[in-house]
């Protein structure tokens, strides 16, 4: 795994985050609930897996290019809390 870069979600991100992720990445930001209380917008972290970006929201939501190139947005589901 190659390490990338952090950056706060509905900031432009970073130069070297790939075109293909980036309107992905603002679709799941224009999803994101405002919030009232003014807390601080989730981080992404933009890492590189087998030479594929994979950009992951603190939430749990992660936006990816798999290896047929398609991108996939997905949320990252901890096995202890899918209930299996």
């Amino acid at each position: 795994m190659q390490l990338g870069t952090r950056w706060t979600a509905r900031t432009e991100p970073p130069a070297v985050v790939p075109a293909a992720l980036r309107e992905q990445i603002a679709a799941v930001e224009a999803s994101l609930p405002v919030d009232a209380l003014g807390q601080p917008a989730p981080r992404w972290t933009l890492t590189w897996l087998e030479g594929r970006p994979i950009a992951e929201l603190d939430t749990g939501i992660i936006v990816s290019v798999d290896a047929a190139g398609t991108v996939v947005v997905r949320h990252d589901v901890d096995d202890e809390f899918s209930g299996d």
